[in-house]
């Protein structure tokens, strides 16, 4: 965990209450009002708005203290793109996750053209500091034109039923998306999945370890280092 502290000064409420409504928000598929309800059952009475004003401010000095999972040339990345409406104008969320389905980066873009795959490689590679052992995609063209700019060396597959973990890498945005009744900007999106995939990939499971109780053991630490992170205070 890195160094660097979080600030809770002139917040009346403590540092356990904010961090966990912020997880029980960006966890699960809730919406602001039943965290507000389920803060309430707890005897903790506090708004909805302020729940959401904690997640935007608190949300990005979370994802700066979570470790990132360090790349290997032995990665996979799984490409995908899915279409967002926002304010009733169609938008593309590009998204790379990796053999056991951490998600690498995500890109909201207007288009579904070669620029914006062009743009999410790129991303990419800054982020990761090497390219991958090979990209798997489906079958639009933009991918290989891409590649073929940005990484012309690493292997590529694009066929449709290999890409089973981009798609359903979706699908947990797809549920906040119905909870939260949609998104107001693109801008307002992007800075969402930026915590929100952050805090999943701290939860989700590698591949290599379902079992039931490599699965407790994984979620054990995970809530444990959350805690650690998000009580990190100045």
């Amino acid at each position: 965990m890195k160094n660097s502290t979080i600030s809770y000064k002139r917040h009346r409420f403590p540092q356990q209450v904010i961090a966990h409504a912020v997880w029980l928000y960006l966890r699960f598929p809730l919406s602001l009002r039943l965290v507000e309800e389920m803060l309430l059952e707890r005897g903790i009475v506090v708004s909805y708005e302020t729940i959401r004003r904690w997640g935007w401010k608190f949300g990005p000095a979370y994802v700066k203290q979570l470790r990132r999972r360090r790349p290997s040339q032995r990665d996979v990345w799984h490409l995908d793109e899915v279409v967002v409406s926002i304010a009733g104008r169609k938008h593309w969320l590009w998204r790379a996750v990796d053999q056991d389905g951490y998600v690498l980066d995500e890109l909201v873009h207007s288009r579904r053209d070669t620029k914006a795959a062009r743009r999410l490689l790129i991303r990419l590679l800054k982020k990761q500091g090497m390219p991958p052992k090979r990209i798997i995609t489906d079958k639009l063209r933009s991918y290989g034109a891409a590649k073929r700019d940005v990484m012309p060396a690493v292997e590529h597959r694009s066929h449709k039923g290999l890409n089973n973990r981009a798609e359903n890498s979706h699908l947990p945005l797809r549920k906040r998306e119905r909870t939260m009744q949609g998104f107001r900007s693109a801008g307002s999106l992007q800075r969402f999945i930026s915590i929100f995939s952050a805090l999943r990939n701290l939860f989700v499971t590698p591949h290599h370890k379902r079992s039931a109780l490599a699965t407790h053991i994984h979620r054990v630490l995970a809530i444990a280092y959350w805690k650690a992170v998000t009580s990190a205070a100045a």
